[in-house]
């Protein structure tokens, strides 16, 4: 299972270049598309799921153009978008049970099996009988999630999946694509939330401003921002002079300063410590450079 993106560009009425040229091969496993709200993720991800044509190039699914193949490729797709919504009138269970049945489960007993399946595995067995609408937010999220799950898809796309989630539901998020991971499922997460990509996805992808600034492994956008990050303890003067000239990524009080982790080049006129980079370090190092580079030229 492969999903060959290929000069993929999307001009909205108006102008707005919401993709621009965008090239991209995803294979099976995690895939973890991230970058700032506006970079074009969801537009991709509407794309991906035949939800809304490009304006040129193409998408093909193991060799087959999405859109000479519409039909036969949405069968295959299991999607979450950004802004789901529930049906009014129907219980928990039976609002998976139709999601099943629109995703072509004609057998009552497979579906029975499958939303209880579901269920349980999102947390919101207990929570069958309550109308869908009425759940709380991280269940409605929940919810979501089990219904892109329902019908074992071979390609499962999620849209900012965690907004709305706790600590511990994000978790059992985590874990549950972790597990489908592992089979030749090709999982799609589109975030802003960097802690979801460094937890769960091998592979990666950066967009800002519609373009495609980044592609490879979580460890080596990392090791770019090796001897770029530090920390240090300053005053309030050194502080607000620093925070002009380098992106500061924690503050934290101490005695009559802050302690402060910050990515860049270390200024002279400080004393820091260097730290072992992470992949939210990363990510702003990254964009930093890459928007400086992109203001000069």
């Amino acid at each position: 299972m492969q999903i060959e993106i290929k000069n993929l560009t999307k001009t909205y009425p108006g102008g707005f270049k919401a993709l621009d040229e965008v090239n991209l091969t995803i294979t099976h496993g995690m895939f973890g598309l991230l970058g700032p709200n506006g970079a074009g993720k969801s537009t991709l991800m509407r794309i991906l799921v035949t939800l809304m044509q490009a304006t040129s190039g193409e998408v093909l699914v193991d060799g087959k153009e999405i859109g000479k193949h519409r039909k036969e490729i949405r069968k295959m797709v299991g999607y979450l978008p950004q802004d789901f919504r529930f049906f009014a009138k129907l219980k928990s269970w039976e609002f998976l049970d139709y999601a099943a049945r629109l995703a072509g489960m004609s057998s009552r007993r497979e579906r029975a099996e499958r939303v209880d399946e579901m269920l349980e595995s999102v947390g919101l067995f207990e929570f069958r009988n309550r109308m869908a609408n009425k759940l709380s937010g991280g269940m409605k999220r929940r919810l979501g999630i089990a219904q892109a799950l329902i019908a074992h898809p071979s390609i499962i796309i999620v849209d900012e999946p965690t907004t709305g989630l706790d600590p511990e539901e994000r978790i059992r998020f985590r874990n549950l694509l972790s597990d489908l991971g592992r089979s030749e499922t090709i999982i799609i997460l589109s975030t802003h939330i960097v802690g979801d990509i460094s937890s769960t996805c091998n592979q990666m992808a950066l967009l800002n401003e519609g373009s495609l600034i980044y592609q490879g492994t979580p460890d080596n956008l990392v090791e770019l921002a090796r001897g770029h990050v530090w920390r240090s303890e300053v005053t309030p003067v050194q502080y607000e002079q620093l925070k002009e000239e380098v992106p500061i990524i924690s503050t934290i009080p101490s005695g009559g300063g802050w302690e402060i982790q910050f990515v860049g080049d270390k200024p002279d006129h400080i004393d820091a410590i260097p730290l072992d980079p992470n992949l939210e370090h990363a990510y702003v190092h990254f964009m930093d450079n890459k928007l400086a580079h992109w203001n000069l030229s």
